[in-house]
This record gives C-alpha cells, structure tokens and sequence, in this order.
C-alpha cells in the first residue's frame, strides 16, 4: 500500500468532529534573539520551587501508598478551595458543588459537552480567550460576540441581544465571561455591571460561567465580588485555577457551581480523579497562609512588570496607539489606528526581533484587524523594554 493511500485510509477512519476540527494550540518556538510579547505565560523566577520540593517531601514521607498509588482527589484540596471560595464571597460554596479538575480548560472542554447540543447558542465576550471558544465551537455552538469596552462586556448590548434572541424563540445555553482582568483586554467589570449581568441571566434563564483564572492577580484597588458571589439563584458557574497562582505546569484548577452541573461534570470527567498525589501537593503549598502570601509577592512583582511596560509604551508607541492600564492580570492590549493594520504591524515586528498576539486571535467574528495583546507576565523588565522598543519602531517602520 502506498502512503497516499494509507494516508487516505486513515483519513476515512476519522469521525466528522474530528474532520472538521480546525488546529490545535501550540506553541511556535520564536527565531533565535525573539523577544515574545505573545504568550501569557507565568514568570518562571517566581515559582516557588523550594516550597514545592519541601512539599513533596513531606507528602511522600508521611503515605507513599496513599500519594502515589491510585485513588481520589485529596478532599483537603477540595476543603481549601471552599474556603477560599467562602472567604470572596460565596457563602454557597461546599465540597457538593466544587470539582477538581487538569486545569481551566478542562472544565471549559467539558461544559458544552453537557450543555452544548450542535445549533444552539453561546454568547461570548469579544474580544476574549478563544481557547474556551474552540471548545465551544466543536461542540456545535452558534457563537454570538458581545463586544468588551474599558469597563469590560458592554452590559446594553447583551441585554439587546437576550431580547432579540427571545424574539426569534433563541434561548442561549450561557454566557461566556472574563469579568475580571480579562483576557486580553485586561478589563475589570464594575460591580453595577455585575449585578446587572447576574440579574439578566436570572430573568432569561441564561447561565453564566465565569473565567475567573485572573481573579487573584489584582495590583491595586479593592477587590470585587465574583459573579457567583452576587448569584442568589444557582444561574453561576465560577471556574477558578492554580495555574496563574502557583504554576501552570501543576495543572490544577476547579469550578464551583449548582449541584446538578456539578453532578453532570462528574459523569463527562471520565478519568475520574486529579490524582491524590497533585491535589495533595497544592493542598500542602497552599496551607497555613502560604498560598497567600505567594500571591502577594506575585503581584507586587506582576505590578512592576505592568509599569514598565506602560513606561515602555509612552515611549516607544506612536502617540495615537490607545490602550486601558489594567490594574490586574497579565496583559495590555492595544488598539492601533488605521494606517497601522496588525498583521503588517506583526510582520513588522518579526523583521525587529519582536512578537505579539494579533486581535484576530481573540476573536470568534473575524474581528480585531488592528488590536494587538502584549503580556509582560513572562518576560524580564529589560525584554520587556527592549520588546516594547522594538514593536514600536516596527510600527514607525510600518508607517513610513
């Protein structure tokens, strides 16, 4: 047989889903002196690997059989997870309505596999994270965007369109939200609008579920209530994760929400358990305050990181490049004007040494032809300064 038919054999064998999947995530290795703007990733200098090695060592000392060897999620996780759900807020929260899970894309795969069936409708932000998008999508989903202004999702236009959907005997399965320091754009949903939104929901019996993977990273302000803490009526699913927290590499997270979501999340998550091993490991670093005070020291460094690279842009940037300065999370987002399209910007960019996340990116519309992401949770000040130099001469480039 030859490979082009073997290739055409296997071909046949694939499902429809599977047919019509578009790519999947990964991460392009940038050319040699690349400076990436593009990635949110974690700041590596900042993982706390001494605690993390004590922590093993302790676990592994105490039950080797109960850490290593098949079993269940340890519920001293599932116990901290309530009280910290508890101590924002949600007075709901109990070890019924709470699930572990490999991750917040995890649990965003699993929900439109319970919700989901193909033709009905999602409302999602735009722009937002188009990983949870993509999921959404595959599972059949007629996707409808909601734009995202400086205070986050424009509440007007989502009432507008729950009504217009009721109108034509649409009912949305739920809505997709970021309310705090979303991704990308960095937004922080006022609380007026918060209540709203949950408010709305109730009256058109939509869900919410809430990304809440930012929620702790907040370098000044007070601290708002989540989405579910001003739910009265089970119409909010938070999902939450250790990855911004702690690392991402630990692959930790969890949602809490109505008892019967819950219950249905259980049967689709079919590997059963997170592992007793790694739920007792976050368990153990994150005991006794230690958690805490990871987070704080994260912020301040995060908050350093967000300064310089606004410094950075003040410099740099052409002086009608506008942007919000997020007092949270790990990106800024940008908005260039007309003579400053991405893709040229980022092509641009690549000949400087410098790259970025294009605004297409974050969309599930097409939309964002002259939006850029930039997060400077990863790289060092310096990169950061030089990235932010180097973007911006690619952008005079550009305009030349």
């Amino acid at each position: 047989m030859s490979n082009d038919a073997g290739q055409l054999t296997l071909d046949a064998l694939f499902s429809t889903r599977a047919k019509l999947a578009g790519g999947g995530a990964e991460w392009a290795p940038e050319p040699d002196g690349t400076i990436s703007l593009a990635y949110g990733f974690a700041d590596p200098e900042h993982f706390p690997v001494k605690e993390l090695v004590e922590a093993t060592a302790e676990i592994l000392a105490e039950d080797v059989n109960g850490a290593l060897n098949y079993g269940p999620t340890y519920p001293g996780l599932v116990k901290l997870v309530v009280a910290r759900m508890q101590a924002r807020g949600v007075a709901q929260a109990n070890p019924k309505n709470v699930l572990i899970s490999y991750g917040s894309s995890q649990i965003l795969a699993l929900l439109p596999q319970i919700l989901v069936d193909p033709g009905d409708t999602v409302i999602v932000e735009g722009p937002c994270f188009m990983g949870a998008v993509r999921s959404f999508q595959e599972a059949g989903a007629k996707i409808e965007t909601v734009t995202v202004l400086e205070d986050g999702m424009d509440i007007d236009a989502l009432e507008a369109m729950l009504a217009d959907l009721k109108s034509r005997g649409i009912h949305p399965k739920f809505i997709y939200t970021t309310p705090t320091f979303q991704n990308p754009t960095g937004t922080l949903m006022p609380l007026a609008n918060r209540k709203r939104l949950v408010a709305l929901a109730a009256q058109y019996g939509v869900l919410i579920v809430e990304d809440d993977a930012y929620g702790d990273l907040r370098f000044e302000g007070d601290a708002l209530p989540p989405l579910i803490a001003l739910d009265t009526q089970g119409w909010v699913i938070n999902v939450g994760t250790f990855s911004k927290i702690l690392a991402p590499g630990v692959r930790m997270a969890w949602t809490c929400g109505p008892e019967a979501i819950i219950k249905r999340l259980l049967k689709f998550k079919v590997e059963g358990s997170s592992g007793p091993f790694l739920t007792r490991l976050v368990e153990r670093f994150a005991s006794d305050g230690k958690l805490e005070a990871h987070i704080s020291d994260l912020n301040t460094n995060y908050r350093h990181k967000r300064d310089v690279m606004v410094a950075a842009i003040t410099e740099h940037f052409p002086a009608d490049v506008r942007y919000v300065v997020p007092t949270g999370g790990f990106f800024i987002y940008c908005y260039l004007p007309a003579d400053l399209p991405a893709p040229k910007v980022i092509a641009a960019g690549r000949t400087h040494g410098v790259s970025c996340l294009p605004g297409m990116g974050c969309y599930a519309n097409g939309q964002g032809t002259h939006e850029i992401r930039l997060a400077f949770s990863y790289q060092s000040v310096d990169n950061i300064t030089e990235g932010i130099r180097r973007l911006g001469a690619a952008m005079k480039s550009v305009r030349a």
